[in-house]
């Protein structure tokens, strides 16, 4: 069984998240110094639903995916994972990501923060549902720790993750052509 954060892990970690929601957005290498700090990620841990939020970074998709609905992620097998789950006023689905144009959001990161697209967004959701697996969970080295990541089907990205406790794990985003990493957090449930 993969052990939850140490004591200082875990106290950098709330203190990280404490001044986060006290409005002091912390830097991206900031971040990842305290996620350097937590344990790794058996992928059996990861099976179950979670659901998603974000950690302010002042990466360009801070706070979209919340905009549009976004749920969670699920996790009903290493070899069946829906990445992006939504919600809307009919309930929870899962979202094909090759279908949402994230290569855009790369090279137009300003794009994102469009109340207009959000809008856009959100009410074009369904239209990229779907009810086939999307990614798979495979242990894979990064930042020095072979830990469960999440590995996109049709797309160059890999969800790295790192646990906090037992309900609650820290996603570290890579994607072919963003600068820096994406972070969120997942909570069981």
């Amino acid at each position: 069984m993969t052990s939850t954060a140490g004591p200082r892990a875990r106290a950098a970690w709330d203190a990280l998240v404490s001044r986060a929601g006290a409005g002091e957005i912390p830097s991206v290498a900031q971040v990842l110094e305290v996620v350097d700090g937590l344990p790794a990620v058996a992928p059996e841990q990861m099976l179950g639903s979670w659901r998603g939020g974000g950690l302010a970074t002042g990466h360009p998709w801070d706070g979209l995916l919340e905009a549009c609905g976004w749920h969670g992620k699920r996790f009903t097998s290493a070899e069946d994972v829906d990445p992006l789950v939504f919600e809307d006023a009919r309930g929870l689905f899962a979202v094909n990501p090759a279908l949402v144009p994230l290569g855009l959001l790369v090279r137009h990161p300003g794009l994102g923060r469009s109340g207009a697209a959000r809008t856009v967004a959100r009410r074009s959701l369904r239209a990229a549902r779907t009810r086939r697996p999307a990614a798979r969970l495979r242990r894979v080295e990064h930042r020095g720790v072979v830990t469960a990541t999440m590995v996109y089907d049709a797309l160059p990205v890999q969800d790295h993750f790192r646990r906090v406790d037992d309900g609650t794990v820290v996603g570290v985003m890579d994607m072919r052509g963003m600068r820096d990493p994406f972070v969120f957090t997942l909570h069981r449930g």
